[in-house]
Order: structure tokens, then C-alpha cells, then sequence
């Protein structure tokens, strides 16, 4: 638990006497503020509000404890004032993502930026799973989502392009299908947490469900990308981890007019209450790598080109004709 946090929130719903109200000030949910005070009560070990559908009030704990926790916050405000001084990054930071996006992207990036900044130390959790950032005191989340989490901030870094691919020895056995109907007859490899039964498309600019199935599916895509290059069936790749295989012919794009839905990657954080410098200079770090780096270079063999974008422009000396 972040105490000093919990102190905020416990001193907001006091002064405002209610949790709506100070979870709006503090830029958290509802649920997130209710969360912290039943924390810091845990931790004191007494109860330090009385709550009823319409008004919250002090416990005689709570009267003892308001001042204390204002003492602490101001002392804590004080020191982030010195701190902020000197205006360099440093300090840890936690960050979390899943283990495709490390691997692809996420570790170098990082890196790039512990070079830049030497005094910030980052501490990669790298999980296959949904992380709760309070509970793990993680910093940052970068999520591959269409819908971030409620109470959360989250600041977009990039889009999530998806390609439907195979293996040519799996298409050498059993075909290439041309429209995304055919993939019912394929052998396709699926994720868990997404379209492992549906994928979705958008085709002639309409959106497009298509059933599929297989007798593989896996919570992370690392397992169904291995699976899908060793021939065993078809599978919905991001293009990050696609992207080399793509362009080697170890994997092959299919269905070029059928577009899968778009996801996007957020950078998620619990507050922008007392935002560490050096958290505000990762996230525009990873903007600006986000949008140089493979998330928009996503051209390879068997892509369409986008109708939104124009053509390049000729090489000089290339004939108009």
C-alpha cells in the first residue's frame, strides 16, 4: 500500500465528507479512494470513519489520526518541493507489461531511456496477466486494450495493428483461404483473453465476426506465435511480433482486404496527483519511441496499403507515367 496516498485520501474524504467528492478532487474512482481507506484502516487497526448511504464522519481514531496524516502529507509535500528543484529524473520506477511486448519492444525502449537518464532505475514486471497497480505498487502499465480500466489514467502511445498469418508449410498442407468465411475450415490458433472464438474485421468498410477454432488456444501470444511458426495452424498476431517473420517469409500474411480490429496501447498510471518527474519523462520518452519506432513501420508483404494514406511521392528522375 502507498501510505502517503492513502493519507491524501483519507484527508480529502474528511474534509469533503464524501468519497464522490474526494475521489473527484484526487482524479481516482470511486472504488480506488474506498480501497485506500479500508488500507490504511487495516494498517492503524481501527476504524477511522463512520460511513452511512448519506454523509461521512470521523470516528474519535479518525479525529486522532486527520492531523497526524496533514503532518505527514506536508512534510512529504515539503520534501517533493526540495526534490523538484532540481529538475533530472531519478528514482525507481515499476513498470509492467506483458512478456510479447517486452520482448518486442518494451526492454529496448526502456533501456534507451535508463541510458539517457541514468539516475532512474526501473524495476520491468513483466506478467501475463492483468496487474493491480495499487496492490503491486507498480508505476506504470502499458496495456494493449480497446477499452482501458476505469479509475486509472491512461495516456495512448501507440495503435495495435493485427495480421492474420501462417506458416507456408501449414499452407502447403492445408491450403490458403481467400476470404475470411474460409477460416472455418482451418485450423486456427487462438488467445484466451481475445477473439478466441471470434475475430473480428472490418471488410468493404463494414464490420465483420468471423467464428474460428483450433485445437490450440493459450493466455499469452508468445505460445500461439510459436505455434504458429512451427506450421500448426493459422492465428491473429499483433504485427510487433509478426512484423520480422513477415518480412523473412517464415510467416505469411493472409486476407488482405480483411482488416482486424484495432487495439490500442495505453500507458495506464493511478494518479496524476504528485507525478514523479521521472514517471511524466518515461511517458513522453515512450510517446515519442512509440511513434518512431515499429508501431509505425508496419509495411510488409501481403499488407494493403492504407486508402488513408497517400502515395509516397516518386524518386527523383522516376518517370510520372
Amino acid at each position: 500500500m502507498d501510505r502517503l496516498t492513502a493519507m491524501r485520501v483519507f484527508t480529502e474524504v474528511a474534509e469533503r465528507g464524501s468519497l464522490t467528492a474526494a475521489a473527484q478532487r484526487l482524479d481516482m474512482s470511486r472504488a480506488m479512494v474506498s480501497r485506500y481507506l479500508a488500507e490504511l484502516e487495516a494498517w492503524l487497526g481501527t476504524r477511522l470513519l463512520h460511513r452511512t448511504t448519506r454523509a461521512v464522519s470521523l470516528t474519535d481514531a479518525g479525529n486522532d489520526a486527520l492531523p497526524r496524516c496533514r503532518e505527514m502529507l506536508g512534510i512529504a509535500d515539503d520534501l517533493a518541493c526540495a526534490s523538484q528543484a532540481d529538475s533530472t529524473p531519478r528514482g525507481l520506477l515499476r513498470v509492467a507489461c506483458s512478456t510479447s511486448l517486452a520482448q518486442a519492444f518494451l526492454a529496448a525502449a526502456v533501456t534507451r531511456f535508463i541510458v539517457r537518464h541514468p539516475g532512474v532505475a526501473i524495476d520491468l514486471v513483466v506478467a501475463d496477466r492483468t496487474i493491480d497497480l495499487v496492490d503491486e505498487r507498480i508505476d506504470l502499465a502499458i496495456r494493449v486494450t480497446s477499452e482501458p480500466s476505469p479509475g486509472l489514467i491512461a495516456r495512448r502511445l501507440a495503435t495495435c495493428h493485427s495480421v492474420v498469418c501462417a506458416a507456408p508449410s501449414y499452407l502447403q498442407r492445408h491450403g490458403t483461404p481467400e476470404r475470411a468465411e474460409d477460416l472455418a475450415l482451418h485450423n486456427c490458433l487462438t488467445y484466451t483473453y481475445f477473439g478466441k472464438s471470434l475475430w473480428q474485421f472490418t471488410h468493404n468498410g463494414a464490420p465483420l465476426g468471423v467464428p474460428v477454432g483450433g485445437n490450440l488456444s493459450a493466455n499469452e501470444v508468445i505460445a500461439v506465435f510459436a505455434a504458429t511458426l512451427a506450421g500448426a495452424g493459422i492465428s491473429l498476431q499483433p504485427v510487433y511480433s509478426a512484423l520480422p517473420h513477415l518480412r523473412d517469409g517464415t510467416l505469411r500474411a493472409l486476407l488482405p482486404d480483411y482488416v482486424p480490429r484495432e487495439m490500442t496501447i495505453y500507458g495506464v498510471y493511478i494518479s496524476r496527483k504528485q507525478m514523479p518527474s521521472a514517471l511524466r519523462a518515461l511517458l513522453d520518452d515512450l510517446v515519442e519511441q512509440f511513434r518512431t519506432g515499429l508501431f509505425e513501420d508496419t509495411g510488409y508483404p501481403g499488407r494493403r496499403p492504407s486508402p488513408s494514406k497517400p502515395p509516397a511521392p516518386p524518386a527523383p528522375g522516376a518517370s510520372s507515367d
